[in-house]
């Protein structure tokens, strides 16, 4: 209901109601708007994911500086000790080629007494001319006995090599023979 209010005038007017006062709307953004603010935010992105690529870029290049380091420090620490080991192993080479020329020695002067021991009897069996061919054969043996006790094994090394360059064929056919007894030795114990 209107209520009626007097004006000044004395007459009456009908009253209308109060405008409720209104709340200012939020204006609606445009599209400029929101691309604007997408822009915005897709740089902030953009921006923040390459300081993080450079950050790690970063790290990763020290960690690789670090393994780099720890590499060297490793190979340098397994060198010295091939080295080492390869120090040692000549030395036990030259100790077993030492062991084996005088075992090969002893054992070629202890063939040569035992071919000369059977001389005599081969003097009373088959004749002197067979005794005298067994006494130069343990001379032989002695001799060359005595040659090997002399001789060191780097000797015997430069031996070998001024033959192969004197002679390279008979080189190379000693090899293949040597070769082929050797597999004949290991292969017999199969067949």
């Amino acid at each position: 209901m209107a209520k009626a209010t007097t004006t000044p005038k004395g007459g009456s007017k009908a009253r209308k109601p109060a405008a409720k006062k209104s709340t200012p709307k939020k204006a609606e953004p445009t599209p400029m708007d929101n691309k604007t603010e997408a822009k915005s935010r897709f740089n902030a992105a953009l921006e923040e994911a390459k300081a993080g690529a450079a950050a790690l870029r970063a790290e990763a290049g020290e960690r690789a500086d670090a393994y780099r380091e720890q590499a060297k420090s490793k190979s340098s620490d397994l060198v010295s000790q091939a080295k080492e080991y390869s120090g040692e192993a000549k030395v036990r080479a030259g100790e077993l080629a030492t062991e084996g020329k005088t075992r090969l020695s002893d054992g070629i002067s202890s063939l040569g007494k035992v071919v000369g021991d059977t001389a005599a009897e081969l003097d009373t069996r088959f004749g002197e001319q067979y005794g005298d061919y067994a006494r130069r054969a343990s001379r032989s043996l002695q001799e060359a006995s005595a040659k090997l006790d002399t001789k060191s094994v780097e000797d015997f090394g430069e031996d070998a090599r001024e033959m192969v360059r004197k002679s390279p064929g008979v080189a190379i056919g000693l090899a293949a023979i040597a070769g082929f007894l050797i597999a004949r030795m290991f292969r017999g114990g199969r067949d």
